[in-house]
């Protein structure tokens, strides 16, 4: 491993301030010019990782001291960077927010890899107050390290002026300047960005990449980069536990780790999917997967084979199925007119194969899905409810989860660290339900989920590189025969 990997944080004072366009910009920039970039975003969003993906030509990763621990996502960092020229870490919403007592924010990310941290301030409405504020966050924390700011949506030559004046002021380095007429766009709706899986995204990335490299002074970001501290300082990390590598797979659906780092000690000599085949529903409607996630499934020996519940007709030979979230209700009509795969899952299931879904993948495994219109549609049968979409955010946040009976992601009383957001409401009456969820906020608690025959869905999201022992017991119910 390279102990000297250069990085840097691109963070923002709060959510809206352009951080994405940025950070995607950048990526694509610094790639531009001839350099490995290995992008990560924190937090465990599954839509910006996309554009980062396609800006850099690799899979971008999710850094969350939630999903994972704060050691194993180090090592996780380290090898996955080993790589790389520079790694580009966008942040999540403001740099201080996070979960409960500052649980994977940015600042704690940058605090823990030692990188520093260029912050984006929305100038739009803002002049000499924008260093007031770039003040108050250098000053907030001392651990963590400021090395300029970012001005996005700058309406002039004097509006820039004021700016830089102001910044002068306070002896802070302006690494670029994005005027308010860029006229980059990323789409949106309900969950945030439209995902790149559903949108023509690689010329937008590229006019970003153009953007940035007028704008941004990149040899000084790269200069900040390398002064970050060296990882084979930062405790936590091990670099005799990676190995640098030649080259790393654009393909989402290899592991972009090796030599097992993502499991416990424990668990290396193990192989419990030696032979197995998973199916990965992945197509526009279903894309909310972890890179090393799924990696983690690889590192247990199981080989993943792709399939598409929008366009393929027959679930592939496989021992069992994933279900990722994504989009079910923006596709809902021609999820329900592939009746074959929706009869394929329905007999897969009642047949005993173990099918782990999460959110999107457990409303197309629901009876129906009802849209934002109020039009009913039929879904896979698997579970008896359906899913209704709201206007409105029905959950959101960090939770635990422990399961209350014995099922394909463990026994009863296991925990299992994961986060929700959803807005669509379940409507069932079934009895018995395999989680009780206990968010993270507020310390309210509720039932959730469904297990039927060998199948298991929620609303939950979890990261099997936070909970390998969840990926473990998956990997031993498919070895399970069927009934």
């Amino acid at each position: 491993m390279r102990g000297d990997v250069p990085r840097i944080v691109v963070a923002a004072a709060s959510s809206g301030a352009g951080k994405t366009t940025l950070t995607a910009g950048l990526v694509a920039a610094l790639r531009a010019g001839g350099l490995r970039v290995q992008p990560y975003k924190v937090g465990p969003d599954y839509i910006d990782p996309g554009f980062l993906t396609l800006a850099a030509g690799r899979p971008a990763e999710n850094l969350d001291t939630w999903l994972v621990p704060r050691e194993r996502l180090s090592t996780l960092f380290a090898e996955t960077a080993a790589d790389a020229d520079i790694a580009v870490i966008e942040g999540v919403m403001g740099l201080y927010d996070g979960g409960p007592g500052g649980v994977s924010s940015t600042a704690e990310i940058a605090e823990m890899l030692g990188a520093p941290v260029v912050l984006v301030i929305d100038a739009k409405a803002m002049g000499t107050s924008a260093a007031a504020m770039a003040l108050g966050f250098r000053a907030f924390d001392p651990a963590v390290r400021i090395a300029g700011v970012l001005l996005n949506r700058v309406g002039s030559p004097g509006h820039e002026d004021m700016l830089r004046e102001g910044m002068e002021r306070i002896g802070m380095p302006v690494l670029g300047v994005v005027p308010r007429d860029a006229d980059i766009v990323l789409p949106e709706r309900h969950l945030g960005l439209t995902p790149v899986t559903e949108a023509e995204a690689g010329e937008t990335v590229r006019r970003m990449g153009e953007l940035a490299a007028r704008t941004m002074d990149l040899a000084a970001i790269r200069r900040a980069a390398a002064s970050a501290t060296p990882l084979t300082e930062i405790a936590g990390i091990d670099p005799s536990g990676t190995e640098e590598k030649d080259s790393v797979s654009g393909n989402a659906w290899t592991a972009s780790t090796s030599a097992n780092v993502l499991l416990p000690e424990e668990m290396r000599a193990e192989s419990p999917g030696r032979g197995l085949k998973i199916g990965v529903a992945r197509d526009e409607a279903f894309s909310f997967y972890y890179p090393a996630g799924l990696a983690v499934l690889e590192e247990l020996g199981a080989k993943l084979v792709s399939f598409s519940p929008l366009r393929d007709h027959a679930l592939p030979e496989v021992d069992g199925l994933l279900f990722g979230g994504g989009f079910p209700e923006m596709f809902a009509g021609a999820l329900a007119a592939n009746e074959p795969m929706r009869a394929a899952v329905r007999t897969a299931a009642e047949a005993g194969m173990p099918i782990y879904a999460e959110c999107g993948g457990y409303m197309y495994l629901m009876d129906r899905l009802v849209d934002f219109a109020g039009k009913a549609y039929p879904m896979c049968g698997v579970f008896p409810s359906e899913a209704v979409m709201r206007k409105k955010l029905q959950a959101i946040g960090y939770v635990t989860a422990r399961l209350t009976m014995d099922g394909p992601l463990g026994k009863a009383g296991t925990e299992l660290h994961g986060h929700t957001f959803h807005f669509s409401e379940e409507r069932t009456e079934h009895p018995k339900r395999p989680i009780m969820v206990a968010k993270q906020r507020g310390g309210v608690t509720y039932a959730a989920g469904q297990q039927c025959h060998r199948a298991f869905g929620s609303y939950l999201h979890i990261h099997f590189a936070g909970c390998p022992d969840a990926a473990r017991r998956f990997l031993n119910e498919c070895r399970k025969p069927a009934y």
